[in-house]
């Protein structure tokens, strides 16, 4: 389980004094108590965990995006760094051409030819590449294909 890892991962950040580690790690562990304080009623279950790893990691690119344009390189650092410890937990990424191959295959598969089409590849796409891929990499590159 999620919680149990990042527990275990805290009292090692501890014990090595790595607080940028400790502070992502804390911050991955509130999002887990946020959930079960939810009143959703249920355990976490793995999808719980990658979409609660999935939204964290989205969060954290989008503000490295935001600092890099107003010049605050420091603060997008810091964010980069978190975002290298989140992606632990996460399934490895896949390239650009790997997320290629698998949209070519979704393209064939639903028939899309135009670049209007985006839409309906992009759903199938996402449900096959979700953890696997950003979402911006994956439209990029069924724009390119159909463009």
């Amino acid at each position: 389980m999620l919680s149990e890892t990042i527990n275990e991962q805290m009292k090692t950040a501890m014990k090595s004094g790595d607080k940028q580690r400790l502070e992502t790690l804390r911050s991955i562990r509130a999002l887990i108590l946020e959930f079960e304080k939810s009143g959703i009623g249920r355990a976490m279950t793995p999808d719980d965990e990658q979409n609660l790893l999935i939204s964290a990691a989205k969060k954290r690119r989008d503000s490295i995006d935001q600092f890099r344009a107003a010049k605050r390189e420091d603060l997008a650092t810091k964010e980069e760094a978190e975002l290298a410890i989140i992606q632990e937990f996460l399934p490895k990424q896949l390239s650009e051409s790997e997320v290629e191959t698998v949209v070519k295959g979704i393209i064939e598969q639903v028939g899309a030819k135009t670049p209007q089409e985006v839409g309906k590849v992009m759903g199938a796409a996402m449900k096959e590449l979700r953890g696997k891929a950003d979402g911006n990499l994956v439209q990029a590159v069924a724009k390119r294909l159909l463009g």
